[in-house]
């Protein structure tokens, strides 16, 4: 497992050892092939993100878990010893993901999908039920409704685009020239090269926002949010900001954050079984090098997820 002792830098990751965990009723150990690596593990191991609510070191993060149920307690009737999961379990609460092993309730995990490889299914349950959540279960994006979504190329964006398209939304996303191919794969309808056009003077009225961004990006998609419009805003820290300055405008916004949902998983896995959806991993490392894919995650420019395989 990797361990960090205090928060700082990528370089307070350790290699460090715990006792196998024992399932208590209700709950699976999965032997853990890969972990996702998400924006909110490198932020909590600097010191914000879900570090107040992990208190203080010694902690292991992370919450994206794909591998094999190796052990059940009583009580569990969703999984049996040798199935395939993935899952998100625990989140805000520690999962400790980047071990070999993790304990959590059943109903956490769903079963990993035939054409999902395990790299792939340890990308997709943070990121994919966050679009889920954002744009299923709060905008409840019908067909016909413009999507704005920014960041589209990144981790939870390239799904939302999925995720909105399968819906039958008109998607709209902003990314560098460089990612709008890859965009296209996906389906999406519009993109904007962020890098050499203000989106909010080019694009007609939106109704549903997907901000992955916050800051000026937030305050400037009001400005194209139709009046019976919403928008979702993420990262939290920067909703508060964007929902009073929607409700000076007469305008709708909201923050969120995400919830271990093995209903949303399965969502998630029968459009990926019915080739509606797919996971972009950009780079996978070895768990003892998980201090690189932090690195390479803060530098903000990755197309899909990073991965750490065990």
């Amino acid at each position: 497992m990797i361990t960090q002792w205090t928060t700082g830098g990528p370089e307070v990751l350790e290699i460090g050892s715990a006792p196998v965990p024992v399932p208590l009723p209700t709950e699976v150990r999965v032997r853990v092939a890969a972990a996702g690596v998400n924006a909110v593990d490198w932020k909590t191991r600097a010191g914000s993100g879900m570090a107040g609510v992990l208190g203080p070191p010694p902690y292991t993060v992370g919450w994206d878990v794909a591998g094999t149920v190796d052990a059940v307690g009583p009580g569990v009737t969703r999984f049996a010893v040798g199935d395939t999961v993935f899952g998100m379990p625990w989140f805000p609460r520690p999962a400790s993901a980047y071990a070999e092993f993790v304990t959590a309730p059943s109903r956490h995990f769903a079963h990993r999908p035939a054409g999902l490889d395990e790299t792939s299914a340890a990308a997709l349950p943070l990121a994919g039920l966050t679009a889920w959540q954002c744009l299923v279960d709060i905008a409840a994006v019908q067909p016909g409704q413009r999507v704005l979504v920014h960041a589209a190329a990144g981790g939870v964006g390239h799904l939302a685009v999925q995720i909105a398209k399968e819906r039958g939304a008109h998607v709209i996303g902003t990314a560098s020239s460089a990612k709008h191919d890859l965009l296209t794969d996906l389906g999406i309808d519009e993109a904007i090269d962020y890098r050499r056009e203000e989106f909010e003077k080019v694009l007609e009225p939106v109704d549903v926002v997907f901000d992955l961004l916050g800051g000026d990006v937030a305050l400037r998609s009001l400005d194209v949010l139709h009046p019976d419009g919403l928008m979702i805003c993420l990262p939290s820290a920067a909703a508060a900001a964007a929902m009073a300055a929607a409700r000076e405008r007469g305008l709708r916004a909201t923050g969120m954050l995400v919830e271990p949902d093995g209903d949303g998983l399965e969502e998630l896995a029968a459009l990926v079984r019915r080739r509606r959806l797919r996971v972009v991993v950009a780079e996978t490392f070895p768990l003892e090098r998980a201090s690189l894919a932090h690195r390479a995650g803060e530098l903000g420019r990755t197309t899909g997820k990073l991965v750490l395989t065990v």
